[in-house]
């Protein structure tokens, strides 16, 4: 072999040889808690190892340390985008283990601000990808639609993120008065940021031929791996927990489950785009369907109730008042609570709650104003005591913004779970991720990553 020959054989196997290349931890595109060590040849991804657990919150664990009204706060930070599905799930569980029926209007209560978050979980994730693709403009406007929708969460919940807002056995609160009008307002506002980006995105030259082919899985590799959600729809698996398990009142609501056909990242986009004006349908549906009228009418008399009526009493003044013993001057009224709060009082406690002692807390009226409210309410908070639920186990799944979410509870017969174990929905999908990425080039990597839509809090629970 003369020396041209062999320089060039060198030069070759140097071209073929595999360079490997971490993409995160500290790659923002990796949220700072997840690292990708690629294998490349040139521009062409070979090999991926995903390594996760810079995250390990201990969820599990925690919360079988604490009472079962107590995980909530915890559940708030799995998907912390869309905290109200994890707090319905996990209380939907619980309620499935005591045998439990809540009203029909708490049902529509956690079915409005569950799709709320879904939107707004949607937004979030088409936002980001396609500001990490280099269009930063529809990440302002869909923050933006966000923001609408944060507000209405805040206007229920008192917190736009970790939001605590069920309970076993209800809701923290009832709807605010303006609440329905409010909502009709930011649906039509969110729905105009849609098509603006639809209009942005959808056909737009560069970003189709970023996202369209890459980041391919197919019908059968998807279901192999169990996965769930946007992600299993886009490869055409009509699977949504929705409608083939239906929980709350979805089996009473008319909407459609998109689906794509090739399981890439471009429908995968589309999938969502659509799943957001669903999202809408249904929360106009539970508005117009919803029982038990506005929270700000009396519901015996149906006048709007007065908050400078004689019959009632702030609160904050019963507390006082009961703490020095003048039940007498409590006794009778009706408790006028924060914005927040608008509903625990016993005019329309039992639209919101399922009444029952063992693990409803009592109205404020009862609570201030008679020895037996005091009693439940203090056995029910009392460390050692609680919501007890027979021994038994359960599992109940809802669809989470990235699939099905599921909580495995086991019972004891103690006020706190013995077991407590999360399948959440977007770690299926990050084990089928280098599965995703070889073979496509080093570009794609961020879209196909942005279109798994990770949250750190519900992988490394």
């Amino acid at each position: 072999m003369d020396t041209t020959t062999l320089t060039e054989s060198i030069e070759n196997q140097m071209i073929r040889k595999e360079m490997l290349l971490n993409v995160g931890p500290a790659h923002p595109a990796m949220h700072g808690i997840i690292r990708i060590v690629v294998g490349l040849e040139g521009e062409v991804v070979k090999s991926t190892e995903v390594e996760i657990g810079y995250l390990h919150r201990g969820f599990e664990k925690m919360s079988e340390t604490v009472a079962y009204n107590g995980v909530f706060p915890y559940t708030d930070r799995l998907n912390y985008v869309s905290p109200l599905i994890n707090n319905m799930g996990f209380a939907m569980a619980v309620e499935k283990l005591i045998g439990l029926q809540v009203p029909d209007r708490c049902h529509y209560i956690r079915v409005i601000m569950s799709e709320i978050s879904r939107v707004s979980d949607h937004l979030t994730c088409i936002g980001a990808s396609a500001m990490e693709l280099g269009a930063f403009t529809v990440f302002l406007y869909m923050i933006k639609a966000r923001e609408f929708l944060w507000e209405l969460v805040e206007m229920v919940t008192g917190a736009r993120l970790t939001v605590s807002y069920c309970r076993v056995g209800g809701v923290k609160a009832d709807l605010p008065a303006g609440f329905e009008e409010m909502t009709r307002r930011r649906i039509a506002e969110v729905r105009k940021v849609i098509a603006e980006c639809d209009k942005l995105l959808t056909r737009n030259r560069i970003f189709v031929d970023r996202m369209k082919g890459t980041g391919n899985i197919s019908q059968a590799e998807a279901v192999s791996y169990g996965i769930t959600g946007p992600f299993l729809r886009a490869t055409g698996v009509n699977y949504d927990v929705r409608k083939n398990c239906p929980y709350a009142v979805y089996d009473r609501l008319d909407f459609d489950v998109p689906l794509g056909t090739e399981g890439d990242n471009l429908d995968r986009y589309y999938c969502r785009m659509e799943e957001m004006e669903q999202s809408l349908r249904i929360v106009e549906q539970c508005l117009r369907d919803i029982p038990g009228g506005a929270v700000a009418v009396d519901p015996e008399t149906g006048r709007p109730m007065q908050t400078e009526d004689l019959h009632r009493m702030a609160a904050s003044e019963m507390v006082d008042e009961a703490k020095m013993g003048k039940i007498y001057k409590v006794s009778g009224k009706e408790a006028v609570v924060d914005p927040t709060l608008e509903g625990t009082d016993k005019k329309v406690w039992k639209r919101i709650s399922a009444g029952e002692k063992r693990v409803s807390l009592p109205p404020k009226e009862d609570t201030y104003g008679n020895i037996e409210g005091l009693m439940n309410h203090f056995k029910l908070v009392m460390f050692g005591h609680g919501i007890r639920p027979p021994r038994g186990e359960v599992y109940f799944p809802v669809e989470g913004a990235n699939g099905e979410l599921g909580f495995y509870v086991v019972s004891d017969g103690s006020e706190n779970a013995y077991r407590v174990r999360v399948r959440p929905p977007c770690f299926t999908i990050l084990a089928a991720l280098p599965l995703l990425l070889n073979g496509d080039q080093v570009a794609d990597i961020i879209p196909t990553f942005g279109s798994v839509n990770m949250i750190g809090g519900e992988l490394d629970r």
